[in-house]
């Protein structure tokens, strides 16, 4: 006689049901811009707050008034667009000359291994001497024209440029080169449509980085030579003990970095608009 096993007893399961979609949360532009304008705003109150009740010396650092006349002074006479249009001139040529030099090294390295075992040891080398080390060598080549102003400028800029460009191909997942070369991708078409797109990060990282390192060698560059420039500025503030004009420099190249910083962050929504979501942190 064989035992009847009743089957067990399951509850009814309960339906399926849509998940919400939660969105992607993103803070509102107003707190953002808050967010970010609240330790600039504070330095700036200190600094008026410190030059203005005597802590600190006019002549040790001059005060917001101060930076302002001399502002006037110069926007008045029509030297500082004469000046910043000089430097741009400048700055301009070589970034662009250093930049395409550092992309096409950093690809050709990353790519080919003749590229790698030839170029990649001589790129190192020049990594580690700073570049400015070469700017007595480069004034006896070229003199102190403005060829040399964009040659320093080129140098400067051409080595972060490659390092993260070559970094950049190199971290590329060989099995997604190898599935692009299944559906038939090859030699240019490979590397602009699967190369250049997943190294894309670390490109635009190297242009931030360079061009931040080019408002360095304009420093350098326009101190040798220039009749015009921020960096000629400098030295005739620092020729006349004119401490406002100084600081004016100082924050004129802030200026320029923050608009260098915007540039880059507006180029990386247009080239990855995929990686927007990560602003939502």
């Amino acid at each position: 006689m064989t035992a009847v096993i009743d089957p067990p007893l399951t509850a009814p399961a309960a339906p399926l049901v849509t998940p919400r979609f939660l969105g992607t949360r993103r803070p509102r532009r107003v707190v953002s811009l808050v967010a970010r304008l609240v330790v600039p705003v504070l330095l700036l109150f200190l600094w008026w707050y410190a030059t203005s009740r005597g802590l600190i010396s006019e002549e040790v650092l001059a005060g917001p008034g101060a930076v302002v006349r001399a502002l006037r002074e110069l926007a008045a006479t029509g030297q500082l667009a004469d000046y910043l249009l000089a430097s741009f001139a400048r700055a301009a040529p070589g970034v662009l000359i250093g930049t395409l030099a550092g992309l096409l090294l950093g690809l050709w390295t990353g790519l080919s291994a003749i590229g790698e075992r030839l170029a990649d040891p001589v790129m190192q080398m020049k990594r580690a001497v700073p570049f400015l080390a070469l700017v007595p060598l480069f004034i006896s080549w070229f003199g102190v024209d403005e060829l040399f102003k964009v040659v320093l400028i080129a140098v400067a800029t051409a080595s972060p440029m490659y390092a993260y460009t070559y970094l950049g191909v190199r971290g590329v997942d060989r099995k997604l080169v190898e599935a692009a070369r299944t559906f038939g991708l090859s030699g240019v078409r490979l590397v602009a449509g699967v190369i250049l797109p997943t190294a894309l990060p670390n490109i635009l990282m190297a242009l931030r980085i360079s061009l931040s390192v080019s408002l360095v060698g304009l420093i350098a560059a326009e101190q040798v030579g220039a009749t015009a420039g921020i960096g000629y500025l400098v030295t005739l503030a620092q020729q006349y003990y004119r401490n406002d004009y100084m600081v004016l420099c100082i924050l004129l190249y802030a200026v320029l970095g923050i608009a260098i910083d915007l540039g880059v962050r507006g180029l990386e929504r247009l080239a990855m608009p995929w990686r927007r979501h990560q602003e939502a942190r």
